[in-house]
């Protein structure tokens, strides 16, 4: 018993011996009387210096150092950046006039062990205010970690909270110059790790060798990043500055650049898999840099779509002393790999493509007889390599670069379509981190999904049935059935005005009612389906309170050009009209920047109101553009009115799971077009289930050259197929083959009816095998000579597909089989508009309120959301019991907020779990027991609980643990004579506790025993019990209104 709850004096001994003793740290004592302690113990270091340098190199070294950290005209992040520097790069010390610039090195980063590794422990600083760092580490007597240690019961947010106090300059901010790694632990919550400036949201957890269970994670993760080996890694290699922020990484940007580094040694590329929002660029830039450093012969060439990851990029090498360059074309780019330097360049992925280049297999031809010597080991980073790596891109990149080594970056991981030609390119996986596991680590927001459907009917059927009869009196059968489809196919694809108006409606009520919104503290992003619709949605917006915080964005820029045949003479608008008039009218007042046309301008400006000043630009309309890239804002809400899937539709609707701010808990999708069974299904396909699920490894084992030469051989083999099968069709046609004898075959008399109908086999078998023709030419068209394709086969081949193409052209126009679509769609908007009528958005996913990634960690759960939670078919076991662990791991983490009620709650979950088990129920009953029960788990309080409970948290746990335990009766009958708020005598006594703590608590109270004591003597005046006290005080403890 004596082992429970244990005093911070208990761990911190634990732990200098933890630094002694297992991992051979010098302990140089308790220092909380010592004068003049010091983020540079000058004694310490020329100890250490001595016999590797002068005494006046030494001197100079320590007084360039000293000048370094406590330069006064700079803050806390120059300094460390300045000293920093001198730690990795060494101190240039000039001892005399004429004399050699020599390093004195301050840290022996090639050989560990050679430096001196020691603790403190109290070191108190007396700065402005004296403040004392638990444990300060020490490496050649210079300060750099700070340790601040919790007893288990006090919450590691103190630590972190304390140690960010320090940093400021009311406080101690001088001795932090130095410091590189700031530590925060207790026995319960384990460690917490950042450096200086990062703010408590960011402080990261390390995560290595999940299995062993053997001591507190405290102990197991300070072995392992204190480590002598890993400490001067870390400090040495995972150091970054950037743009006035100095990170670290989190432990998933650690393994992915310590195993590319691995796969570089072996001179192998590979895929990097990292999650939307996780920090892709900063392993870029790590990794780059350590691939420059340690090896001599290495360039680097980044490739990007990009233009910002570009400008990081630069600025961050241009800090650690190495330049980069931006190439503007491929060509460049090979000329300047010729020579020497530039050892990093940049290119932008659409700078490889050919520029105007009619013939590419030519433009190929062209960079491979032409190859441009290069100069060392070219490495060849693809940023959103599942897009970049592909078609012409890739054949112009491997022709440019046929012996560098590619290793690809993706956010999104690589579905079966285009697995195999990213493997071809680049090999297997290096490293992943799923969604799943950055949201689980806190990396980024889980999602929040809700389904919204807006009915759409037929108003009045006669009405268009008339317009038909009257507008298809002068067509053949074939154009009224081209017509009658396109119809279907635009009421079926397209949003009625009524629809539009009902989606506008929904999203202004949301931004008075939603979280984030009606505060002005969040936005939103629309996505349209078509640039039509995005105008419209602009319009529409213009007449709600939106109107001048909204804006479209589509890149759109009206040319006269665009519209010169598009005036049917009918008096009606048609689609491109209306896009052409509303961007002329958008962009009337707009000045153009310098560079920038009047639409880039315009969106640049949305864009910059968007992130910085949410208040003031509240949506953007968007049909593609912003939704992917390293440019794409973060938002709150993503309402998506688009028919989307795969990579598109995970990248959109990461836009809004990034974090931002203390009152963003999740990243919300409406959904209008119900895609759900894109994000899940159950066949385990679902954006959202590739991105979350376990990675298909077979990919890894098979030989990339083969995979490429067996895709290339059965793309050969249908391009002949189905040229050889055009010969055949139109071998009967009669000499000498010219377009009169291919309309006579194909159509016969063009002025007899009959002649057409007898025909009509033949034609649809011509456009059917020409239809072919174009899909097995386009899937190999750029790669025709690897295909085994000689230069005058390749001549023939696009000769046949010409001559097949125009001939399908001929017979369609001589049988009447086209049909010029232009003069009706304006009528058939029209009549969408008027005649297609919409209801009220509702709800269609019944677990709306609830994020999405604890109901699919594994499969199964869509089935119930799709199917509302009826008719169920596949393995219900196994969705009932992903369910459950997801809700029993939310009820344990939560607990300690409010025992009672959690209690309570597992034990319904048992009841319902056994109900399941021995079948007393019907599984779409216990869907819809379980639903109920989260719901309550999730608002943390039952549906039937008081209204005054509902409000505060605090209180209800107050009251939930009061009811819970037996209270002496003298103490409810002493509180209701002063208390008689109700006739519940338990709520009473909750509300004058809650009451008597608002009064009696100090700021910052969580740890300081004093305060803490002020609290617990409160509650005694009320409960007269002290183990009741000890009970409800650590209730209390948990509660974030206090």
């Amino acid at each position: 018993m004596n082992a429970i709850g244990q005093s911070e004096r208990a761990t911190q001994d634990r732990i200098i011996s933890l630094f002694h003793d297992e991992l051979g740290y010098d302990y140089l004592g308790n220092w909380i009387d010592r004068e003049s302690n010091s983020n540079i113990e000058e004694g310490l270091l020329t100890a250490y210096l001595t016999g590797k340098y002068t005494p006046k190199q030494i001197s100079i070294a320590l007084h360039k150092l000293q000048t370094e950290a406590n330069n006064h005209s700079r803050n806390l992040y120059s300094n460390n950046q300045a000293v920093y520097s001198l730690l990795r790069y060494g101190v240039p010390v000039k001892t005399e006039a004429g004399k050699v610039t020599e390093s004195v090195h301050l840290i022996n980063w090639q050989e560990p062990y050679k430096n001196d590794f020691a603790i403190a422990e109290e070191v108190t600083l007396r700065g402005n205010r004296e403040r004392r760092p638990d444990i300060v580490l020490y490496v050649n007597g210079i300060a750099i970690g700070v340790l601040e240690l919790k007893n288990s019961r006090i919450s590691i947010g103190d630590g972190i909270r304390q140690n960010i106090s320090n940093q400021q300059p009311e406080f101690n901010e001088w001795f932090f110059s130095t410091v590189q790694l700031i530590f925060a632990g207790n026995d319960s919550e384990g460690l917490r790790y950042g450096t200086i400036g990062t703010q408590e949201k960011y402080f990261l957890t390390w995560k290595e060798d999940e299995e062993d269970d053997s001591r507190f994670k405290l102990d197991k993760y300070l072995l392992k990043m204190c480590n002598k080996t890993k400490l001067i890694e870390l400090m040495y290699d995972f150091v970054l500055f950037d743009g006035g922020i100095k990170k670290l990484p989190r432990v998933h940007q650690y393994f992915a650049i310590k195993a590319a580094q691995e796969h570089v040694k072996q001179h192998k590329g590979g895929i990097i898999w990292h999650t939307q929002g996780s920090g892709k660029s900063i392993v870029m830039v790590l990794l780059a840099k350590w691939i420059l450093e340690n090896n001599p012969n290495a360039r680097v060439a980044i490739v990007t779509d990009r233009d910002e990851l570009d400008k990081q990029i630069k600025g961050v090498f241009t800090e650690a002393g190495e330049d980069i360059v931006r190439t503007t074309s491929g060509r460049e780019l090979m000329s300047l790999l010729g020579q020497a330097k530039p050892r990093l360049l940049c290119s932008l992925v659409h700078k490889f493509g050919p520029q105007n280049v009619d013939d590419f297999d030519a433009f190929i031809r062209d960079l491979k007889a032409q190859p441009s010597k290069t100069i060392g080991e070219v490495f060849v980073f693809v940023d959103e390599c599942h897009r970049t790596q592909s078609g012409k891109l890739n054949t112009a990149m491997k022709a440019i670069m046929p012996n560098a080594i590619f290793i690809g970056f993706t956010g999104t991981p690589l579905l079966k379509k285009d697995k195999q030609t990213s493997l071809e390119v680049f090999g297997g996986y290096i490293h992943t981190y799923k969604f799943s596991e950055a949201v689980e680590d806190k990396v980024v927001l889980d999602l929040v999904y809700e389904a919204r459907d807006i009915d759409q009917r037929l108003g009045s059927e006669a009405k268009i049935d008339a317009w038909f009869e009257a507008k298809t009196r002068g067509l053949n059968d074939w154009q009224k059935d081209e017509l009658k489809k396109h119809w279907g196919t635009m009421q079926m694809v397209l949003s009625s005005r009524s629809r539009m108006d009902k989606v506008v409606n929904d999203i202004v009520f949301d931004f008075s009612v939603k979280p984030r919104l009606s505060s002005d503290r969040g936005n939103a992003i629309l996505v349209a389906s078509s640039i039509y619709e995005a105008c419209k949605y602009f319009t529409l917006f213009l007449k709600t309170p939106l109107k001048g915080k909204c804006a479209v964005v589509t890149s759109y820029n009206p040319q006269s050009q665009d519209v010169t045949k598009e005036d049917t003479g009918a008096n009606t608008e048609t689609d491109k009209e209306f896009i052409y008039h509303t961007y002329t009218e958008l962009l009337r007042d707009i000045e153009s920047n310098p560079g920038m046309t009047k639409t880039e301008t315009y969106e640049e400006h949305a864009k910059t109101l968007f992130v910085k000043q949410p208040a003031n630009m509240q949506l953007l309309i968007v049909v593609d553009k912003l939704l992917t890239g390293f440019d794409a804002p973060p938002c709150t809400y993503l309402y998506i009115d688009k028919s989307m899937q795969d990579h598109g539709l995970f990248q959109a609707i990461c836009r809004t799971n990034r974090l931002d701010g203390e009152d963003k808990d999740f990243g919300y999708i409406v959904d209008y077009k119900d895609l759900f069974k894109n994000l899940v299904n159950d066949k385990g396909t679902g954006a959202l289930q590739v991105y979350s699920s376990e990675l298909d490894t077979s990919s890894g084992g098979a030989d990339p050259q083969v995979l490429m030469q067996d895709r290339l051989k059965k793309g050969k083999q249908r391009l002949d197929d189905a040229l050889e099968a055009l010969d055949l069709l139109c071998e009967p046609v009669e000499p000498p083959k010219g377009e009169l004898e291919y309309i006579h075959y194909f159509c016969g008399n063009t002025e007899i009816p009959t002649d057409l109908q007898t025909r009509e086999t033949q034609r649809a078998a011509l456009y059917k095998a020409t239809a072919s023709m174009i899909r097995a030419y386009a899937n190999i068209s750029d790669e025709l000579e690897a295909a085994g394709y000689s230069s005058s086969s390749i001549t023939r081949i696009k000769q046949q597909l010409e001559h097949y193409l125009n001939i399908r052209e001929i017979i369609r126009r001589a049988s009447g089989e086209t049909l010029d679509l232009k003069a009706y769609e304006a009528d058939m908007r029209h009549l969408i508009d008027t005649y297609i009528e919409a209801s009220e958005p509702r709800k269609i996913s019944p677990f709306d309120d609830m994020p999405l990634l604890d109901l699919i960690v594994k499969t199964g759960i869509d089935k119930a959301i799709a199917a509302h939670l009826g008719n169920l078919k596949g393995n219900t076991t196994a969705v009932a019991e992903t369910i459950e662990n997801n809700v029993r791991s939310k009820i344990i983490k939560e607990h300690l907020n409010d025992p009672a009620f959690y209690e309570k709650m597992s034990t319904l979950l048992d009841e319902i779990i056994a109900a399941r088990k021995a079948k007393a129920i019907e599984y779409e009953e216990y869907l819809k027991r379980i639903a109920d029960l989260v719901k309550q788990v999730e608002a943390g309080h039952a549906d039937d609980t008081l209204e005054v409970l509902k409000t505060s948290p605090a209180l209800r746990a107050l009251y939930n643990n009061l009811q819970s335990n037996t209270i002496s009766t003298e103490a409810i009958a002493e509180n209701n004579s002063e208390y008689m708020a109700s006739s519940d005598p338990v709520l009473n006594l909750a509300v004058k506790i809650d009451e008597t703590v608002r009064q009696v608590r100090a700021d910052d109270w969580r740890g300081v025993e004093p305060r803490e004591r002020v609290i617990k003597q409160a509650l005694f005046g009320i409960l007269k019990d002290v183990a009741e006290v000890e009970r409800i005080f650590l209730i209390i403890k948990a509660q974030k209104e206090y």
